[in-house]
């Protein structure tokens, strides 16, 4: 007789886990640890034309040095409305305007704000470990399936610790990256 039951797709279960932890690295480029860089601006919205268009999409964005960043705006009548698009973003940097170009001086990091931005590390890690766990509860839930459907209880035993294992492995790896972050946000 076939088996009626099917088995959990580990390889779905490890891409959603690792999916997780590319969400949260992206998440992390966005903190300000004191040297520039051009994700930092990524999630800036520029009204441009009637619709909400990412400033990197208006402009060039380069790092000339470790504490610049230069928007090259490509159309001059976006420039103050980008301007005030960094303004209100809540990166809290000022930016400077030189014609079509839009300076942003990164500030040093003051020990509050450094203790600020990890507080805020450690709530995007906690946000994809709750991923993670979601990840292994839809898992064990096609277990509980598979076991009414008829899957013997030693294949059973083998899934329930393959899948907990895929989630121990993406814990860890949430927390290596947390931990990675939260010394360069602490580096001075």
């Amino acid at each position: 007789m076939a088996a009626e039951y099917e088995e959990p797709d580990m390889g779905d279960i490890q891409r959603r886990m690792e999916g997780a932890l590319t969400a949260l690295k992206h998440e992390f480029l966005s903190l300000r640890t004191g040297r520039a860089s051009a994700s930092m601006v990524e999630p800036v919205m520029v009204d441009a034309y009637g619709t909400s268009t990412p400033i990197n999409q208006i402009g060039t964005v380069n790092v000339p040095e470790s504490r610049m960043i230069a928007i090259n705006i490509w159309d001059k009548s976006l420039v103050s409305k980008a301007e005030k698009a960094i303004r209100e973003s809540g990166l809290g940097i000022n930016p400077v305007v030189d014609g079509t170009i839009i300076r942003l001086p990164i500030p040093e990091l003051n020990e509050e704000r450094r203790r600020e931005l990890t507080k805020v590390a450690s709530q995007y890690a906690e946000h994809a470990r709750v991923a993670v766990r979601n990840v292994r509860r839809d898992g064990m839930d096609a277990l509980k399936k598979a076991k009414s459907n008829g899957m013997p209880e030693d294949d059973q035993k083998i899934w329930t610790d393959e899948i907990q294992a895929a989630t121990d492995k993406g814990i860890a790896a949430v927390d290596a990256a947390l931990e990675h972050k939260q010394a360069e946000i602490m580096q001075v």
